[in-house]
């Protein structure tokens, strides 16, 4: 039997190879079935989909749509939880898809809130419109690179350091959905100091070394307990968002802000209470993310 000949197009696709710097063996997608393709890329897809709320948001915003760029950014959350959750449910996370993801939040999450910045919370202050939207981009940014690369064995899984960038931005997002203008509340001279807190305090808490709550367990229940958990507070977020979605968002919102300084405001009463693994622990010191690799660190790979 004649060897079957090769399409011009795959000849031409197979000039370009994949090569990995670490040496790993890179498996092309043309080399795997369609059902295991799309096995593989179904968390990227979701990923996209997030990027493509947040450009679209930032668009919508500088055309005024400010609660349709607003509700763009509570729906970029949403495929930002569903990423992660497809990418372990099918068994396809990968370090592609980990930077990606990255990427896409500075889009949803940090270029699009600071557009709602400059555009709606401080349009009467030109100056500090753009200080205050830079600001929030440059935070969301070195949050996420903090993120890549701190990898802390004895962590408590049950914590973040600093506020994610999704619930930053969901500050942003449900107050919006809540108020008309954001000219309203106590002021300084001519200035408004609620379009100013809510500008700056999330964008500053990104960069923080304060722990928020991790409510990861709830979108993977492992015991009846916490399924049926999981079950009850999603139907609250669902029956809120459909009859007062204003004042839902405003909740989740601002309650996962305090859930900081409440926590550590009760942490001797829960200690007590319900013991010390209710507590999250001391921080361990580890090696500034801003210093450089050295030989050692490099030829062990870290």
């Amino acid at each position: 039997m004649s060897p079957r000949k090769m399409s011009p197009r795959r000849r031409f696709l197979d000039r370009w190879r994949l090569v990995s710097h670490t040496g790993a063996e890179v498996v092309s997608l043309r080399q795997l079935s369609p059902k295991e393709r799309l096995r593989v890329t179904s968390p990227s897809f979701v990923t996209t989909a997030n990027m493509f709320c947040g450009f679209s948001s930032a668009l919508l915003a500088f055309n005024g749509a400010f609660r349709y760029a607003a509700a763009l950014i509570a729906l970029a959350i949403v495929f930002d939880i569903a990423d992660g959750a497809v990418a372990r449910a099918v068994g396809a996370t990968s370090p592609f898809g980990i930077q990606l993801d990255s990427l896409a939040d500075l889009i949803s999450f940090g270029m699009a809130p600071a557009v709602l910045v400059h555009t709606w919370a401080l349009k009467d202050y030109p100056v500090l419109a753009w200080a205050a939207a830079f600001l929030w981009l440059a935070c969301a940014a070195f949050r996420l690179a903090r993120f890549n690369v701190t990898i802390d064995p004895v962590a408590d899984k049950r914590y973040w350091v600093g506020l994610p960038s999704p619930g930053a931005a969901a500050v942003i997002m449900a107050t919006i959905f809540a108020l008309d203008s954001p000219e309203i509340g106590p002021k300084i001279g001519d200035t408004t100091l609620l379009p100013v807190a809510v500008s700056v305090i999330p964008a500053l808490l990104m960069v923080s070394t304060v722990r928020f709550r991790s409510f990861r367990y709830l979108l993977s229940p492992k015991t009846k307990q916490a399924k049926l958990t999981t079950a009850a507070i999603a139907t609250a977020v669902v029956l809120g968002l459909v009859f007062a979605p204003a004042i839902t968002g405003l909740v989740l919102a601002y309650t996962f802000i305090f859930t900081a300084p409440l926590g550590v405001l009760t942490a001797p009463i829960r200690a007590r209470v319900f013991g010390p693994d209710s507590v999250v622990g001391p921080r361990t010191r580890l090696r500034s993310v801003f210093l450089p690799l050295t030989d050692e660190d490099e030829e062990s790979g870290h």
